[in-house]
């Protein structure tokens, strides 16, 4: 970071990124900012800055900036107070002309980050204790730069889980042309570690992947792979109940069944007074329901939750909830305008080699178009910690 940066940061007295100290003689605070700034629980992927020599109201607050002073600030990397070690920049610099400590502290790639067993956090300007759902997201976090959460092996699963003969004819016909097909010499393991749906032989462990996809009882492994549908006669949850179910099996067994569900609950009207032809007015439009509820069963998350996707028909809406907020690059800023990344990255590409998707970034747009075009309300979307739910209102 040059000097002008770090200027224009340090006249920034609402940043999330920037904490101040007049001397280092609140050694726990310090360390607790580090902390809070290694975490990167608001996920900019840009450091946190530490400027120690000055107020919080930003005015200098001329304290001599020694070698000791450096030294002491570098020390508290490896000291074994915060853990994983952080890692941190000490320099000296002279910004609008006084002298100041900058520490700047870059996001950890392992995150929760502790500082004698607790984890903080910054909230807006000031630093905090990280919540149980917090940590959930920092761990995460972590977790999106290791292995994904749909490649893990299941060691409570074997072969027999799978449904080999679905694998062989008829997901394999799907995803590959039949002159591969033909040509392809590989054994059966080799087969479903190609397709990352078992780890490598001779364990052939399956994965979270392929149990999802073709696992004969994938709910057995993951709890929460299924979808809650209701049909209220009504606007609120305590109103008459029309239709419930749950969607369950493997991932295309959950797909095709929930478009059949959802094509079944559309009502269409006839106008045959306004023009020669007959004009049917759906209350939804088709291709919106698809894409906003496959988009749930992509980007949900399948960790630490057993809840289910939930689909709540009203006679006035249509409330789609998947359990898991935004994830990686995605943030309430950008969401919804082609920006994508992906808890699940491997099943959304099963999912597009399915024909379920088309182009990634896409749904979102798709389905506001698709609503727009039929005279429905755009969609309105709710972002939470925990989940990220959309109400489709009905057309007019």
């Amino acid at each position: 970071m040059d000097d002008q940066e770090l200027t224009a940061l340090l006249g920034d007295l609402e940043s999330d990124r920037v904490e101040r100290k007049a001397s280092i003689s609140d050694g726990k605070k310090i360390r607790q900012a580090i902390c809070a700034f290694a975490n990167d629980l608001p996920n900019h992927k840009k450091p946190g800055v530490l400027f120690v020599g000055v107020n919080d109201d930003g005015t200098c607050a001329n304290l001599p900036i020694t070698d000791e002073l450096l030294l002491s600030l570098s020390n508290i990397r490896s000291e074994g107070k915060i853990l994983p070690f952080p890692v941190l920049q000490v320099n000296k610099h002279v910004l609008d002309g006084y002298e100041l400590a900058v520490v700047i502290v870059e996001p950890s790639d392992a995150p929760p980050v502790r500082f004698d067993g607790r984890t903080y956090i910054r909230v807006g300007p000031r630093r905090a204790t990280a919540t149980p759902e917090e940590e959930r997201r920092l761990n995460e976090k972590r977790r999106a730069r290791d292995l994904p959460f749909d490649l893990r092996p299941l060691p409570s699963a074997n072969l027999a889980d799978l449904n080999l003969e679905f694998f062989q004819q008829s997901y394999l016909p799907l995803i590959l042309p039949p002159e591969v097909l033909e040509e392809n010499q590989r054994s059966l393991p080799q087969q479903l570690a190609s397709v990352r749906f078992t780890t490598a032989s001779p364990e052939s462990c399956p994965t979270v992947l392929g149990i999802l996809i073709i696992g004969k009882e994938p709910r057995q492994f993951v709890p929460g792979h299924y979808i809650q549908f209701l049909r209220v006669d009504g606007t609120e949850l305590g109103d008459p109940i029309k239709d419930q179910k749950e969607i369950s099996g493997s991932l295309l067994d959950i797909l095709r069944m929930l478009d059949e569900t959802l094509r079944i609950n559309i009502s269409i009207a006839s106008d045959i007074t306004s023009q020669s032809l007959e004009i049917q007015h759906p209350n939804y439009p088709i291709e919106a329901l698809r894409q906003l509820t496959r988009n749930a069963v992509m980007h949900r998350s399948y960790e630490e939750t057993n809840a289910p996707v939930k689909v709540y028909w009203f006679s006035d809406r249509i409330e789609i909830i998947n359990p898991g907020g935004l994830f990686g690059q995605v943030n309430r800023e950008n969401f919804g305008q082609g920006v994508t990344d992906y808890r699940n990255p491997h099943l959304a590409g099963a999912m597009k080699d399915l024909g379920y998707v088309q182009r990634f970034g896409y749904g979102i747009p798709t389905a506001k178009r698709e609503l727009q075009k039929n005279g429905n309300p755009p969609p309105e979307f709710r972002l939470d910690d925990t989940h990220t739910s959309v109400i489709i209102r009905r057309q007019p």
